[in-house]
């Protein structure tokens, strides 16, 4: 959050710096510094693999968490763009039902690689709604066996990265002439993944997973 926040007053004084790149309300180009909450499913869908003997009824969840996100748009035309984001977000993965609160998945990073297509209604000046979609790609980063399945004898987990599809919805609103404006985000992912525990190298536990967070984000833009 702390780095958002620098990103953020580095939008403002370049937007309002007279020897900057010049902004524009109607610039091709967009970056925003974005305050997001991302708060993912987990649950399980089907269970491949069981050498340790889960509990009927056995479910699971993904904590939520707040990042900085950066985001950048090019304008093919004044309705259509193309946007990517550029964030890293952590979430820890817990038992539910007979296995309520037990540590199964610690420290999963995900970098969730998204592109999106979006439409700009209106004419392009002032209050400016738009949605969007596109594919996804969440990368697994350094993802560990939680406090509970270390105690069960599991000595590494593996998260496989997974393809996936995002819906989009949100609004710019401009606050001057040179560029700058606030914006509000929301996204709905798609994405199933396969959890994997080891015991040594011997697969103990397979299960598959629905992601699917929902992704929402406010801050600043600055257009030029």
């Amino acid at each position: 959050m702390k780095n958002t926040l620098k990103f953020a007053a580095a939008v403002a004084a370049l937007a309002m710096s007279g020897t900057a790149i010049a902004g524009s309300t109607d610039g091709k180009i967009q970056v925003k510094a974005l305050a997001t909450l991302v708060a993912p499913d987990g649950k399980i869908t089907s269970v491949e693999l069981d050498n340790i003997g889960l509990p009927a009824g056995t479910q699971t969840e993904a904590d939520d968490n707040f990042v900085p996100t950066i985001a950048a748009e090019y304008f093919f035309t004044p309705n259509i763009s193309l946007e990517t984001i550029c964030c890293v977000t952590q979430h820890d993965v817990t038992g539910t039902g007979p296995l309520d609160g037990a540590g199964l998945v610690s420290n999963a990073n995900i970098i969730p690689a998204t592109l999106t297509a979006k439409y700009h209604f209106g004419d392009g000046t002032g209050f400016k709604p738009y949605i969007g979609a596109g594919p996804t790609y969440f990368i697994f980063i350094d993802e560990k066996a939680g406090d509970t399945a270390r105690a069960l004898g599991a000595t590494r987990q593996k998260m496989n990265d997974k393809v996936g599809f995002a819906l989009q919805a949100g609004f710019d609103l401009p606050i001057s002439d040179n560029g700058l404006g606030l914006s509000v985000d929301a996204k709905r992912y798609f994405v199933n993944t396969t959890a994997r525990w080891f015991a040594g190298s011997t697969e103990v536990l397979r299960t598959r997973h629905r992601i699917d967070p929902w992704v929402v984000s406010a801050g600043l833009a600055y257009r030029f």
